[in-house]
């Protein structure tokens, strides 16, 4: 076959997930080496730890918000000041495993990341029922209200739909950070 008749036959998304695979790669290459010694299992489960704690403070200010501490929002700036440095050290370490095209990984590599993006997923989905039940139950309660109430209401929960967000983007990672043995010496 000629290489027109190849490359017309691949769809769009082949394409994609070639360029995603080349990139991942390039990515790959470049932080293979970075951070060594926050790759051995201990440190791993040090970061996600951590993490759990920004997850947790997270979603305290989105209760001291919905309780209308007018001072609350101020605490998200220095948990996100956290949670960014924690979640690329995270990714470094763990090189980028939870989110690797299929291309880029073994057999046993493609059925641990599927694993923990099950996993991720169904978190994902049971948490979102917290914000979304404190949404549903509190405009109810304040269906005539108006005023900061409703504002304290909207905006914590909005912060409580962002944390389960992250919550379930990081949580892949923060498996097979998790399970993953010390990588060979």
């Amino acid at each position: 076959m000629s290489r027109s008749t190849l490359s017309a036959d691949r769809t769009l998304i082949d394409r994609y997930q070639d360029f995603r695979t080349r990139r991942f790669l390039k990515h790959e290459r470049t932080y293979a080496r970075a951070l060594p010694r926050w790759r051995t299992q201990g440190r791993r489960r040090a970061v996600v730890l951590a993490l759990a704690g920004t997850f947790t403070v997270m979603f305290a200010v989105s209760l001291l918000c919905a309780f209308g501490i007018r001072w609350a929002p101020l605490l998200w700036l220095p948990a996100c000041v956290v949670f960014f440095p924690l979640w690329i050290t995270l990714q470094i370490v763990s090189s980028r495993q939870g989110d690797a095209p299929k291309a880029a990984l073994d057999e046993y590599e493609v059925q641990q990341r599927n694993s923990a993006r099950s996993i991720g997923l169904t978190v994902t989905q049971n948490l979102m029922l917290v914000p979304i039940g404190y949404l549903i139950i509190g405009s109810t309660i304040t269906r005539n209200a108006s005023g900061a109430s409703t504002i304290d209401m909207a905006y914590a929960g909005g912060l409580m739909a962002l944390t389960v967000l992250l919550i379930g983007g990081c949580m892949p990672a923060m498996i097979l950070g998790w399970i993953r043995p010390d990588p060979d010496a």
